[in-house]
């Protein structure tokens, strides 16, 4: 009780005190009270299993000359989660597993950052929040709305690669900043790697900032060597280290000593941009951000703010319940923070990311991060096919509605926008972007008919334009003429061609493409190089509309039974192309079972049974040999389907259906003219 009276005595009295002292101290102290304290429980409990926390008491204030705030960018898979992997373990943080920041499942699956993570560490009596990124174009909006949060940023390049197209995204978003980078060459200890193709690739991230228009200051780049891997990094070229230097402190103390301590003012009232959002069971909404100014304490009250082109407008009013802070990989819950540190509060359930928090008396909203438009969109709407509602739980328009606005209020570059009859238009990056969004919502227990991606145009002085990306294609010889000439189809202009340095037999073509050409491609990419090629692409301007592709697909196989699939339907129709279903598998008139060898659809009947009589036996059926099918998944039915067509969505299966599922409504729709 006693604890307890003195804390808030002191709360109370600090924040008067803390103009006259903020240039000197490190840490504002509490009077060194009881650790039993009820009201600590949870913040010491924290801290003891932490041993790298620097909070010796709840309700310290850290000094902003002691703060870093930093983001680690890259190109996807040039080793930014592992490198975070290394540097939480250098500084004491337990790592339950390998990847430990990548806590969503279809992370864990497919190997790749979806969504941003901030976390914190304590080196050297400093305190360094950490941002994790997405290396995907796709999720580039991931990349744009946390680099308002920190100083610096720790560019990652593969030094066997070198700088690609997504290199160039995220370090233009960082410089248009104000970023102070730092350049680590990552995977140095590659046989292929050496001191000559190091010097070469910091000549091309060179070249790199200079076109993206860099600072004088932005220039000045120190250049680190590493090995994520295994776990060290050097300031000088090598390639095994002493054994006392394999760590990453280093890289740690270039980090304090390159980027600059966060500009802010512990007097000024409580400012704070939302960054980030999440939903807990508990306490609601949590909103995280860093605090441009101020103190936030528990028990202050706040209001969101959002500016609209009217003015400022009050969102909410409430009081802060919970202030919690990543330290490693858990959460600590602190009773305060001051300006710039990267903290998540709980207590307002209607502000969103891009709005600001502020005290009760700041009337004025803080400048909200500028996302790219999206440039492809698909159509979202009601599963109508005649499986529907075996599988999912939600099924209505108002259901998938509700998840979609849940879903683009917590992803900014995900705009939803109602259409017709209980359907939504999704706007977004690209097919990945949105593939996952509908996998996620599959595994929710969701059920749907998704459109295929259709691409925005813009319309600028009477002329159509259209979104052009970057491409980095790296195959082997023998590919190169396949990979051409598909791309060429598929209006795809070469700007760049040589060989890969340090491996032999194998070249990278550098072109740009429509967005629409490269729709589906990837799996024909995998296909055509046997899984041997890297294709990484970046979104790089909208440009004059380069025509009408070439032809990219086959017609399809169209069932006009319903019923159960047999082997011995299937038997006679593999002749007609390729088959996307297996016997057993249940079809319906208008599903789409499988790939034409002709350029037309085919209407086939994949139900149909064997005539029972006295000279032909049941059991013949079991001598059938089929060749396996092609058993499509998502992504691959996400670049596959034509305009004509839908995807539906269930927990169980992913089918490709016919918009119109009516053979003599097909018929009449085909005869009209396309858009």
């Amino acid at each position: 009780m006693v604890g307890s009276l003195l804390y808030s005595l002191w709360s109370t009295a600090a924040r008067k005190s803390i103009s006259s002292s903020s240039s000197s101290f490190k840490y504002l102290k509490p009077f060194a009270l009881p650790r039993t304290a009820a009201a600590f429980s949870s913040s010491t409990t924290a801290a003891a299993a932490s041993p790298s926390i620097l909070f010796d008491s709840p309700g310290g204030v850290v000094d902003p000359n002691r703060l870093r705030n930093v983001a680690v960018i890259a190109h996807v898979d040039h080793g930014k989660t592992t490198l975070m992997d290394r540097l939480l373990r250098q500084c004491g943080a337990d790592i339950p597993h390998e990847r430990a920041l990548d806590s969503i499942s279809l992370e864990r699956e497919r190997g790749i950052t979806i969504s941003s993570k901030v976390t914190g560490i304590s080196w050297k009596e400093h305190e360094l929040n950490m941002v994790d990124t997405p290396g995907h174009a796709d999720f580039g909006g991931e990349v744009e709305r946390v680099v308002g949060m920190v100083e610096g940023a720790i560019l990652v390049v593969d030094a066997g690669e070198g700088p690609l197209a997504q290199t160039k995204f995220v370090l233009a978003k960082a410089l248009k900043y104000g970023l102070r980078p730092l350049l680590l060459l990552n995977k140095v200890d590659r046989p292929s790697v050496t001191e000559e193709r190091c010097n070469e690739v910091e000549s091309l991230v060179f070249d790199l900032f200079a076109n993206l228009g860099a600072t004088e200051e932005q220039l000045e780049f120190p250049v680190l060597y590493a090995s994520a891997k295994e776990g060290w990094a050097s300031s000088t070229y090598t390639k095994n280290p002493p054994d006392d230097a394999k760590n990453m402190s280093e890289l740690l103390d270039a980090i304090v000593r390159h980027v600059h301590p966060p500009t802010a003012s512990l007097d000024a009232p409580f400012q704070m941009l939302v960054s980030m959002m999440e939903r807990d069971n508990y306490v609601g909404r949590i909103l995280t951000g860093r605090i441009y100014s101020g103190i936030l304490q528990v028990g202050d009250k706040v209001h969101g703010l959002n500016s609209t082109d009217t003015g400022v407008v009050k969102i909410e009013e409430g009081k802060v319940v919970k202030l919690m802070k990543k330290k490693g990989t858990t959460i600590i819950s602190v009773d305060t923070a001051g300006a710039g540190d990267i903290v998540s509060m709980a207590g307002l359930n209607n502000p969103a990311i891009g709005h600001t928090i502020a005290s009760v008396e700041v009337m004025t909203a803080l400048p909200t991060v500028v996302l790219d438009p999206p440039t492809i969109s698909m159509t979202f709407g009601v599963n109508d096919s005649p499986l529907a509602g075996r599988d999912g739980i939600y099924l209505t328009g108002r259901q998938i509605g509700d998840r979609l606005m849940a879903e683009a209020e917590r992803n900014l570059a995900i705009n939803v926008l109602p259409s017709m009859s209980e359907s939504y238009e999704v706007l977004g990056r690209g097919e990945l972007q949105l593939g996952i969004l509908i996998e996620n919502m599959r595994r929710e227990k969701f059920e749907l008919s998704v459109s295929p991606p259709r691409v925005m145009y813009k319309t600028e002085k009477g002329q159509k334009l259209e979104p052009i990306e970057e491409v980095t294609v790296e195959v082997n010889e023998e590919h190169v003429g396949l990979v051409m000439e598909a791309l060429s189809h598929r209006r795809g202009e070469i700007t760049d061609m040589g060989p890969v340095p340090g491996h032999v037999g194998r070249t990278r073509l550098c072109l740009t493409c429509p967005s629409r050409g490269l729709v589906g491609y990837r799996s024909v990419f995998n296909s055509v190089t046997r899984g041997t090629g890297f294709m990484h692409r970046a979104f790089l301007s909208y440009e004059k509309y380069r025509g009408p592709l070439g032809n990219v697909r086959k017609g399809v196989l169209v069932s006009m039974g319903f019923g159960t699939i047999t082997a011995h339907a299937l038997m006679s129709l593999e002749a007609r192309g390729m088959l996307f279903v297996k016997p057993g598998m249940e079809a319906y008139d208008g599903m789409i079972i499988g790939e034409h060898s002709r350029d037309s659809d085919l209407d086939v009947n994949p139900v149909r049974t064997k005539e029972l009589n006295n000279i032909r036996a049941a059991s013949k059926d079991e001598n059938v040999k089929l060749t396996p099918p092609r058993l499509i998944n998502l992504e691959e039915a996400i670049g596959y389907v034509a305009p004509d067509e839908l995807i539906e969505v269930t927990p169980n299966a992913i089918r490709l259906r016919k918009k119109y599922m009516d053979v003599n409504k097909r018929k009449t729709m085909s005869k009209k003219p396309r858009e």
